[in-house]
């Protein structure tokens, strides 16, 4: 039993990790490219090099960077942040990050409104949480999985032809049906929850607040940039 406990822990600390929130937006960059590059003005993901960089840089690397920084300052106690107190600070770093690579993606007339609402959305839904996790736990997990859940939604109302492709450079791409799409994001979004209930990351109610927020800030920061 005690074998099985520590491979189901480090299951879910593998998942936490892979579907980590400041990856997220990368998921729905790599989403939107796959349900139509021809929106990013590219026919295929081959030619998506500088795109993914862009995003990953400033939506990942130099927020991690930040928290790192405050993890060696002793201004955090662990990367994991427990306590809700310990989330104040890397809040406000990632959500300035967030802020400008939103105002920048704006101002970017060749970048597609799916794009720019799904940063949008995530920066709503990072301020919102800062604002929610002064009273009260909030999971970040669940709100970036909320996030991906809504985005999928609307690109498969608003910006996809019924199916995802995946075509790299000199390969005819492989179509898959966007309810498969939906239905792989939201398991995958379960199994997210599980993990941080496993690791006792969590409670339900926190969970559940998270994912709520994570969806509704995508369609409403999509009605705000129609």
């Amino acid at each position: 039993m005690d074998v099985l406990n520590l491979v189901l822990r480090r299951g879910a600390q593998f998942v936490s990790v892979v579907f980590h929130p400041l990856l997220v937006l990368m998921y729905m960059l790599l989403l939107l490219l796959c349900a139509n590059p021809y929106l990013f003005g590219i026919n295929n993901l081959a030619e998506s090099g500088e795109i993914l960089l862009t995003v990953f840089m400033t939506t990942f690397v130099l927020p991690a960077f930040a928290v790192m920084m405050m993890k060696w300052l002793g201004m955090i106690a662990s990367l994991e942040m427990r306590d809700k107190q310990e989330r104040i600070g890397p809040y406000i770093v990632t959500g300035v990050f967030y802020l400008w690579t939103f105002k920048s993606l704006y101002a970017n007339d060749a970048m597609p409104l799916a794009f720019t609402a799904a940063v949008l959305g995530a920066t709503i839904a990072l301020f919102v949480a800062f604002f929610i996790n002064i009273f009260k736990k909030i999971s970040a997990h669940a709100v970036g999985m909320g996030g991906l859940v809504g985005l999928t939604c609307t690109t498969i109302l608003m910006f996809s032809y019924g199916t995802f492709a995946v075509t790299l450079q000199g390969d005819l791409g492989t179509q898959i049906d966007v309810e498969i799409v939906l239905m792989a994001v939201i398991l995958l979004s379960g199994l997210v929850g599980s993990s941080r209930l496993l690791l006792k990351a969590h409670v339900p109610d926190e969970l559940y607040a998270g994912f709520l927020l994570g969806f509704l800030t995508q369609l409403v920061a999509l009605k705000i940039l129609l």
